[in-house]
């Protein structure tokens, strides 16, 4: 089983990538973030039409996560418990649409995309890390309740655990960019520290493998970019995969999204 999980950033503007995507990769399972998009404008019979069951959370042109499966999709859950809110100056706080579960064929899977934290002083950022806190308590409660279960953490995390996650590491700390914060990768490490596994570095070791590069300053064409999203997963399923991969050349051409689907491949 193939299961990828692609930031799209913006399901409508790249639909004809996505499908051209999925038909050329044979994955089973995408777990998509940024859609951007309500339920009512997500591009259904897209995945329909190319033997995918699809669940999507989205309530406007921000965020939005989904799951398109064509090995089952069943017991979907929108948002984790407590999930926090946010709201600019605490005015007005909702539950964004940053995650979505599904269990495809015995995988439970979740499709997160995690605050970005915008500057190192921004309420975004304590936002940021209270909702990687929640969700982690979660996930090692999971692991507590059923060590054997098969869970993958898989999204756009926003954060570069290591040096060699970055094109360029002083550039980082000396224009004071997130990221690379201790308080940041403290909370990445709190899932590893709970059981989890990068289960694509040990296939696609660093430095200069990335996943995401910015449309400015031609950070892709420089080799500039950042390796943001990744493939978390509990014990058991760790020991199932035998490949894992970036798919950098999803990042070239016109209307190319600014992320790359990262993929592992199970026995």
């Amino acid at each position: 089983m193939k299961i990828a999980t692609w930031n799209v950033n913006s399901m409508r503007a790249r639909a004809d990538r996505v499908e051209a995507w999925l038909e050329k990769s044979d994955v089973d399972v995408l777990a998509i973030q940024e859609t951007k998009c309500k339920d009512d404008n997500f591009p259904w019979e897209l995945f329909e039409h190319n033997g995918y069951d699809v669940a999507h959370f989205g309530f406007n042109q921000w965020n939005g996560v989904a799951i398109a499966s064509r090995v089952g999709l069943k017991d979907v859950e929108r948002t984790f418990p407590d999930q926090p809110e946010f709201g600019k100056n605490g005015k007005d706080p909702v539950q964004e649409a940053r995650a979505i579960g599904a269990t495809c064929n015995g995988v439970r899977l979740w499709s997160l995309y995690v605050p970005n934290g915008r500057t190192r002083d921004d309420e975004h950022m304590v936002y940021k890390l209270e909702w990687l806190r929640r969700l982690r308590r979660h996930a090692e409660a999971w692991l507590t309740e059923d060590p054997d279960a098969q869970i993958v953490l898989a999204g756009d995390w926003n954060i570069a655990p290591e040096d060699q996650d970055v094109w360029d590491i002083d550039f980082f700390e000396k224009n004071q960019l997130t990221h690379v914060t201790d308080d940041e990768r403290a909370a990445f490490q709190g899932f590893l520290d709970a059981g989890y596994a990068d289960v694509v570095r040990p296939h696609a070791p660093g430095p200069g493998v990335y996943t995401f590069w910015e449309y400015t300053s031609l950070r892709f064409q420089k080799r500039q970019g950042m390796r943001i999203d990744f493939h978390l997963a509990s014990p058991t399923l760790a020991r199932r995969v035998e490949n894992a991969y970036v798919d950098k050349d999803e990042r070239r051409g016109k209307g190319a999204s600014d992320h790359a689907p990262v993929v592992m491949e199970l026995t």
